[in-house]
This record gives C-alpha cells, structure tokens and sequence, in this order.
C-alpha cells in the first residue's frame, strides 16, 4: 500500500458516484482492482463485492465498507470533483472502499509471506443510504464460514483528523419512517361546512406530534421525532380533500420506538374521530440501532494501542442511522469512525453536505488499524 495509491483510488471514485443499487461502474472497479491482487470474490447482488482470503483454519473475521453515493450536487473546486451531475460522494464511501481494497492488497501480501490461519472477509455493500444493502446483501449470500466479527469504519469530518472515535453499546439509532396520507371531503369555500377538510386533520396531526417528545417518551432517553414534509389543499377556495406528512424516528431503545408508534396510531385515530377525515398510517422500517458488542469493541479498542491511532471513546452515541446495524444479526460487531476534520486544509464541513472532503492520507490510519485488528485476531486463533 502507498500514499499514491490512496490518492489515485479515492479520487477516481470521487469522480464517479453511483446511487444505491445503481454502483455497477464502482462494483467493475472494485472487481478490477481485485483481480489485480488475484483475490477471489463473489457477487451475491447486481452491485456490491464479497472478496475473501483463505486461511487454515475454521475461523473466520469480516470487515465492510458502503460503495453508493448520495443524491448531491458537489460545490468543491477540485479537479477531481463529481464527474456525474446531482451525484456526489458525501458522505465518505469512496474512503471506505479504499481503505477497504488497500486492506486487501496488504493481506494479500502478508498471506504471502506468512499464511492466514484465519479466512478474511472484505464485504463492499451496495445501498446504504437508502435500501438497507446490508440486510439485502446478508438475506442472498451464505458465508463458507460465519465470521467470528465484523468490523467497520466510517469517516467523521466532526473530529480531528486521524482519531478513532467509538464506544461500547449503541453507536448510532435506529431509523424508521413514517408517513401519514390523509383523504378528506372537498366542498367550496362558500359551503365549507359541507366538506371534510383534509388540512384540520393535518393539523391536528401536527399538534400533537410536536408534543409526543415531551409527554410520552422518557426525559433522559435521546430520540427524535421528526417532521420532515407536509402539504394540504388544492385550490385557494376549497376545502383541502388532500394532506400529507412524512419524517422520521430515531431512537435507540426498542421500548421508546413502541411507545411512539403506539402514540402515532391514537393521533391518527383521533384526527379521524375529529375531522371525519380517513387518514392512513405507514412505517417503513428503517435500520435497527447499531450496537457496538463489547468483545467486539474491545478487540477494535485494544488493536487501535499497536498502531499510531489515538482512540477517544465517545459519551453518547450519534443520533443518525447507520446499515451496518444489521451485520449484528450475523455476529458480533463493531463499528467506528475514522476523523477527518482539519481546519488549517478547509475539510470542515460535515456529512451530507455539498463540499464534503478529506486528504486522502488519512485513509492510512484506517488501514493500519484493520491491520492491527486482523494481527490480534489471528493471535487468538
């Protein structure tokens, strides 16, 4: 692995971002890249790269990265800048993948020299940002052998530039949708009494949503209830036959998300009872809260000693969601992020926004610890 390699990989990527399950020209380089090394893989799903290294023995460890791009238009004056309009790498996938595919070429080697016990796993996952690839990808593709762990790392522009930021139990929440679709009865505005107006319902919806937070949920639990979009009416002298409102929820106790659905049903059944609206209720089921495993962690916590890295263990966890929640199902995991925010370079802008960036050097911090982790596991095997 070299600097210029870091370099070359993430940029490249940079300049061709594909939306979730739309990564075909990523999952041909990924594949390119691998062949390169003479590293096997499968290809459980249209986009997306399982690779593995085979060891000697009956264990087995996973590391992951994200492949697909956000829906953004990127604003960095930079020659290497999205090459795709609306389409920009934004939230730090295209270092994922070369942390991940510089990982590999390290093992690589390293099985040369000194053969693996262990059989290494490097899941490159479609669709993070929207369909949940990771519970896709794991609903079509058998391991040979279950991984003991998995592993993943995420870039934070929130934190200093090379530190490792994690913590044991939950790391980032769940996140589910919720959509309410109201139908009233539409009347003339001289006749108003004759209609059932779709924008009553609405706002009873929103009153009392806004006030589902404060008397409902626990005071010193962190979630969110959020109202993200609504809209009512048709013309300026009718009653509104027509409201709509969508937003999310993020929680990280499986208690607090029960209470507001049950909550968001009485309030859907008591705009009905009030308005004589019909009003329809839909959660889409989003992404469980990641939990760091404590075994898990540690052995991320201990490998991050052999290394460079500093390690700061957070206080709370974040409150966005996050797919690699479901790689829990398969084994004991951890998840952390990789700090990428330097001030005197410019890279200070957070996730999802316009003008993300990093200096790629950093990537090397994030391969050094997959590197030491990879050591200490082979060490217990």
């Amino acid at each position: 692995m070299t600097e210029e390699y870091l370099i070359q990989t993430r940029r490249w990527l940079h300049q061709h971002p594909e939306l979730s399950l739309q990564e075909f020209e990523t999952t041909a380089f990924i594949k390119k890249e691998l062949d390169k090394m003479v590293v096997a893989y499968d290809t459980p799903l249209e986009t997306g790269v399982v690779a593995y290294i085979k060891g000697s023995g009956d264990k087995s460890i996973a590391f992951r990265a994200d492949i697909d791009a956000l829906p953004i238009h990127e604003e960095n004056d930079v020659d290497y800048r999205s090459q795709v309009d609306n389409v920009m790498h934004a939230c730090g996938h295209d270092g994922h993948i070369t942390m991940l595919l510089a990982f590999v070429k390290q093992v690589k080697q390293l099985s040369e020299v000194s053969p693996l016990k262990s059989t290494v796993y490097f899941i490159f996952q479609p669709a993070e940002e929207t369909y949940g690839g990771a519970n896709i990808l794991l609903n079509q593709y058998q391991f040979d052998m279950t991984p003991s762990f998995v592993f993943g790392l995420h870039m934070m522009p929130d934190e200093k530039e090379g530190v490792i930021v994690s913590k044991p139990g939950p790391i980032t929440a769940s996140a589910t949708e919720y959509r309410f679709f109201v139908k009233g009865l539409s009347a003339h505005v001289a006749n108003k009494e004759q209609g059932h107006s779709a924008g009553e319902a609405l706002l009873t919806i929103l009153n009392q949503l806004s006030q589902l937070q404060q008397y409902h949920l626990a005071g010193l639990h962190q979630n969110i209830v959020h109202i993200g979009s609504f809209k009512s009416g048709e013309a300026i002298n009718t009653v509104p036959s027509n409201a709509y409102l969508e937003g999310t929820i993020r929680t990280y106790s499986q208690e607090d998300l029960d209470i507001v659905k049950e909550q968001m049903t009485k309030i859907k059944q008591a705009s009905e009872l009030l308005t004589n609206c019909s009003v329809e209720l839909v959660f889409a089921e989003g992404y469980p809260s990641t939990i760091n495993d404590v075994t898990a962690y540690d052995l991320m916590k201990d490998a991050s000693e052999d290394t460079s890295l500093t390690w700061v263990e957070k206080d709370e966890p974040y409150l966005f969601g996050e797919d690699f929640s479901f790689y829990q199902q398969l084994a004991p995991s951890s998840f952390a992020f990789l700090g990428c925010r330097n001030e005197d370079k410019g890279y200070v802008t957070g996730l999802h926004t316009s003008t993300l960036n990093f200096d790629e050097r950093v990537l090397a911090k994030g391969v050094e610890l997959y590197t030491s982790l990879l050591k200490r596991f082979e060490e217990t095997v």
